[in-house]
């Protein structure tokens, strides 16, 4: 099984910093993980047959395993966006895309519409290519969406750090917890509690393989070892003992996208 954990890979170029976050890959499997995830992503899937489909995946709240039936995926290539970057990119706000997989070419910004429009046939020079040509230098207002990364920034396990709690990270950017609600309901698609409880399961994810459970769960900020394997339980389905041992919960069918319940066209 491919798990897909989103960490990016190839570097990101630098005009392209402002609205892409990270840049990952996924290669080809007969069945998949896809764990928990705060980003909202654009996705060029191509299949083994050639066949190639545009998307934008929204931030995953619980994991969920899939097999492949009859085509199966040759390569992926995700391009994570950059909190606060959602709707000046795509025309909808974040929280509307959560658990969600949408065509590119249904959201009604320009910007997507434009990036869509041949981005099929694209390999991945090209569409970093494309995406230079279609986007302005940098996303607006900014003064928000400084305000938004600093407390993502705030709220996530850095080196060396434990992510900070809500309300203090509302008060040393001197706004209400409500605003920080707010403002990371439209810019992420999460209340900034979920999104720091994704962020500690990804850290375990990432650390499990070469730290012991009782430190792992001090490093990534539980309270407990207990906490930790609850909390793990929780978004993953199995706990972390089941989970690294490859005794996950059955896989379902993969669907290539959902459709949304939104009518985006009205969504600007």
């Amino acid at each position: 099984m491919t798990t897909t954990t989103g960490e990016p890979t190839p570097p990101v170029p630098d005009a392209l910093r402002p609205w892409i976050a990270g840049i990952s890959t996924v290669t080809g499997g007969e069945s998949v993980a896809h764990v928990p995830d705060t980003a909202t992503k654009l996705v060029l899937r191509v299949e083994e047959d050639g066949r190639r489909d545009a998307l934008v995946v929204g931030p995953r709240t619980r994991a969920s395993y899939h097999r492949a039936e009859g085509e199966r995926l040759s390569s992926c290539l995700q391009l994570h966006l950059t909190p606060g970057t959602t709707r000046p990119l795509l025309g909808v706000a974040a929280a509307d895309l959560v658990g969600r997989v949408v065509p590119l070419r249904e959201l009604p910004a320009p910007a997507a519409r434009q990036l869509a429009y041949g981005i099929g046939d694209a390999d991945m020079d090209d569409v970093l290519a494309r995406l230079v040509s279609v986007l302005p230098p940098s996303p607006s207002p900014q003064a928000r969406s400084r305000l938004l990364r600093a407390a993502v920034e705030a709220l996530s396990i850095g080196s060396g750090r434990v992510a900070g709690q809500v309300k203090d990270v509302a008060r040393e950017l001197a706004v209400s917890e409500r605003q920080l609600r707010n403002l990371f309901a439209e810019g992420v698609g999460l209340s900034p509690k979920h999104y720091a409880r994704i962020d500690r399961v990804r850290a375990v994810l990432a650390q499990a393989p070469t730290a012991r459970w009782a430190d792992l769960a001090a490093t990534t900020g539980y309270y407990d070892q207990a906490h930790m394997t609850t909390d793990f339980r929780t978004l993953m389905g199995v706990p972390p003992r089941s989970f690294f041992t490859g005794r996950l919960p059955e896989a379902r069918p993969c669907q290539a996208f959902d459709r949304p319940r939104t009518r985006y066209a009205n969504s600007q």
